[in-house]
């Protein structure tokens, strides 16, 4: 639909444009007609033409921003197709794996061994799950502005701790760790931080590769505290590196993209950094890899 409104609106800017030009045309003729030695109507007509082509101009600007609207909306329109079809894919996955792994618990006779094996993945898609709901939940809290700071000082190295504690089980998360030295306190929402550090972690599990180096870190000063996640993987294309906090964005097609994601997570990210009012930036980690930067004032 909004491809067809796009093209009435370049059909109909074109006929306008050339109905200028030719109403132009014939006023120019006219005058010539009636009296080619008359400055009076030279004036007039060259009035006339002036303010037709202000005219035009301000239908030009108009028409541009117009398009750049239009173009905006079907880019957004693109993305949010995406991230259904993403999402129907991802809600559907963790569903279907769990209820495989408690059938194949209950129905064929195992080792204590292998049952704990098999239900530890079932609780790992289930997390994930979670995790993909609560995003959604966010987005939406954040969207409407309904979304509160509930601020308290907590140690963030203990907090990062436990979170990697909790990815340990996760494919590629062996060499997870955390460089933040012990009572390290910020002064912050200690659930949104948590969600924070968990979404930037679960980005580089995804896209750093296996067996890659990822480090939760932290320095602070007497003003500041940055923190963040940096991972020795491929890092991100330049291309993409204006997008990437953007919602529902995901570089690729839905239909040839190989990593999972609904595009939320760093937009959620850096909506909650705002919140907050810190800022987030993407840097390329030294020697390779992404670097998601994170400063927060004390206080």
């Amino acid at each position: 639909m909004k491809r067809r409104i796009a093209l009435i609106l370049y059909v109909l800017s074109a006929y306008v444009v050339i109905q200028f030009i030719w109403w132009g045309y014939h006023l120019i003729e006219l005058t010539n007609e009636l009296s080619e030695e008359s400055s009076a109507i030279n004036k007039r007509v060259a009035m006339i033409l002036g303010e037709g082509a202000v005219f035009l101009l301000i239908l030009f600007v108009g028409i541009w921003q117009i398009r750049k609207s239009i173009l905006k909306d079907l880019k957004l329109s693109a993305q949010q197709n995406n991230f259904l079809l993403s999402v129907t894919h991802e809600l559907k996955t963790p569903l279907a794996a769990s209820k495989l792994y408690i059938q194949t618990v209950k129905k064929r006779e195992l080792s204590r061994e292998q049952s704990n094996e098999i239900l530890a993945k079932a609780i790992e898609e289930n997390d994930r799950l979670e995790r993909m709901i609560d995003n959604i939940l966010n987005a939406a809290r954040l969207e409407n502005h309904v979304m509160k700071l509930s601020k308290d000082s907590f140690d963030l190295s203990q907090l990062s701790e436990s979170i990697i504690e909790r990815f340990k089980h996760f494919k590629n998360a062996k060499r997870l760790t955390s460089k933040i030295d012990k009572d390290t306190t910020i002064n912050a929402d200690r659930l949104l931080i948590e969600t924070i550090l968990s979404n930037l972690i679960e980005n580089a599990l995804k896209y750093a590769g296996a067996d890659t180096k990822i480090v939760v870190y932290a320095t602070h000063n007497s003003e500041e505290i940055r923190f963040g996640v940096k991972d020795e993987g491929p890092g991100v294309h330049k291309a993409d590196q204006p997008e990437i906090f953007k919602k529902f964005y995901r570089s690729g097609n839905e239909d040839t993209r190989t990593q999972k994601g609904s595009g939320l997570g760093l937009y959620i990210v850096s909506q909650l950094v705002h919140l907050h009012q810190g800022t987030i930036r993407y840097t390329d980690n030294t020697p390779k890899g992404a670097n998601f930067e994170i400063k927060l004032k004390h206080g």
